[in-house]
């Protein structure tokens, strides 16, 4: 049985969400403070993070548990802003929900991420797109020799788009292969993971918008290398 920690500090909500997860076969715990949530992670397979928290700001909290540890993160939040969920996932979330969430919906955001952050199978291959590497079995995206810091949704959405490099990849192909066929489909949620990636790969043309159809990997001969000194 998955566990579940749900940071959250208003406790009918934290109880309200526990008692759903726990209806969908999770183990759910909560917790109201983000202190304490750093003191308790340890023991849970996935954090349920409400960014509005009364001690430490949210993104902070996210950044902390981030550079302690691996364990996937959902961002929860009260704010319907692209803004509020591009900074969400560069603190390292996986993912980043508005707070209506339906119980059908967190369930499959939950059952989502925790998939894609199962060990990948030992026959995928890297895939080398000079100078950009990514290598499935490390889970790591390097730029130039240098390691690029991608949540695991990130990381299914680049390689995903890097496995096909000169083809196009349709925004329902996408949902499909990195959120699952039972995802709630919104055109936002690959909108917003497509700028965090951007932003980390240091320029939008490592990821072309088709518009109307999907997104596709930029040519490589179109990348600026980096300029010496």
């Amino acid at each position: 049985m998955k566990r579940v920690l749900v940071v959250e500090p208003d406790a009918g909500a934290a109880e309200s969400t526990a008692g759903e997860l726990r209806r969908q076969g999770y183990a759910a715990h909560t917790v109201d403070r983000g202190a304490r949530m750093l003191r308790t992670y340890h023991d849970a397979d996935l954090v349920l993070l409400s960014l509005d928290l009364p001690d430490i700001d949210g993104l902070e909290v996210c950044r902390t548990l981030r550079a302690e540890s691996d364990i996937p993160v959902i961002a929860c939040t009260h704010r319907d802003n692209e803004l509020e969920r591009v900074l969400a996932l560069k603190a390292g979330a996986d993912d980043c929900v508005l707070r209506t969430w339906s119980p059908r919906e967190i369930g499959a955001r939950i059952e989502a991420v925790l998939r894609r952050t199962r060990p990948q199978a030992a026959g995928a291959d890297s895939i080398s797109l000079r100078p950009l590497h990514i290598d499935p079995r490390t889970r790591e995206v390097r730029l130039r020799d240098r390691l690029v810091d991608v949540t695991a949704t990130e990381f299914e959405l680049l390689y995903t788009l890097a496995a096909r490099p000169d083809s196009v990849v349709s925004r329902k192909e996408l949902m499909a292969r990195v959120w699952g066929s039972n995802w709630v489909r919104t055109s936002r949620t690959i909108d917003t993971h497509v700028s965090s990636l951007r932003a980390k790969l240091g320029s939008s043309r490592w990821i072309i918008t088709v518009r109307g159809v999907g997104y596709r990997m930029g040519h490589v001969g179109q990348m600026p290398e980096a300029s010496a000194g």
